[in-house]
């Protein structure tokens, strides 16, 4: 029996047009996730951060998610309509975020953070990989709530029918997803971190990881319409900047060994 998709985005309103919506409630815990693992890490002198520094680097990453995520999105997926409504880049309820942006957006702030307060970097960004998932997981979670992103039509009896995409089963590529860009890449940076107890890895690991999973989910992901394939058919905007992705985590891996002796 294939399921038809009717979760309602919204979980509780309050007045009028104000309310409660799952995509931003997963934001929210994505923070409150990182906020938890970098405590722990300060806790267990993995990190070297005051409890005023842990504040304003929540903020920086904070502004690095909204401004690299919404910018991002504007320009690689809506280009035309930013050039038609340049206002629009700033109303964000209406939806569009980039993760790609955001990973952007992260590396700058954190940057800035790094040399404002004068920590190690790659340690910073190491800190962020293993909590990201975690972000990325509730992330996908409230895009298959929100019943968007959905993927390439199925004959499989996981199929679910999400009505604005037609009658046709789709998979329901949110889950995968959150499946293996948030709890199997976790599970695998966890224990990477487990057994070397080294942070400054993580960070490289994590750009291959998700790019690498990112990639694979896009083949039963549908492209996004203003877009489409790109050069040939199975190419999508996502596998582009995810190979792009891969690419400079590689590059990154090979400067950190680089600068140990290796």
């Amino acid at each position: 029996m294939i399921w038809v998709h009717n979760i309602n985005p919204v979980i509780l309103h309050i007045y009028k047009n104000i309310a409660i919506r799952w995509y931003p409630l997963a934001y929210i815990l994505g923070f409150i996730a990182a906020f938890i693992w970098i405590h722990y890490l300060i806790k267990n002198n993995y990190l070297d951060l005051n409890k005023k520094e842990l504040d304003d680097f929540i903020f920086y990453l904070f502004l690095g998610v909204l401004l690299g995520g919404r910018i991002f999105y504007m320009i690689f997926y809506q280009f035309e309509l930013l050039l038609k409504k340049p206002f629009e880049l700033f109303m964000v309820w209406h939806g569009g975020m980039s993760f790609h942006g955001g990973f952007i957006g992260i590396l700058f702030f954190t940057y800035l953070f790094s040399k404002k307060y004068n920590k190690n970097l790659w340690k910073l960004y190491g800190s962020l990989a293993v909590v990201a998932p975690v972000g990325l997981f509730f992330g996908r979670i409230a895009n298959f709530i929100n019943g968007e992103l959905w993927g390439k039509p199925t004959n499989g009896e996981w199929g679910i029918i999400f009505p604005e995409a037609g009658p046709l089963p789709r998979h329901p590529s949110q889950l995968y997803e959150a499946f293996l860009e948030g709890l199997i890449l976790f599970i695998i940076l966890f224990i990477i971190f487990k057994s070397t107890r080294k942070l400054k890895y993580l960070g490289p690991y994590f750009g291959m990881g998700y790019s690498t999973f990112r990639i694979i989910v896009e083949l039963f992901r549908e492209p996004d319409r203003q877009l489409g394939y790109l050069i040939l058919k199975p190419i999508t905007m996502g596998q582009i900047l995810s190979l792009i992705m891969f690419l400079f985590s590689v590059y990154i891996f090979y400067i950190i060994r680089k600068k140990e002796g290796f």
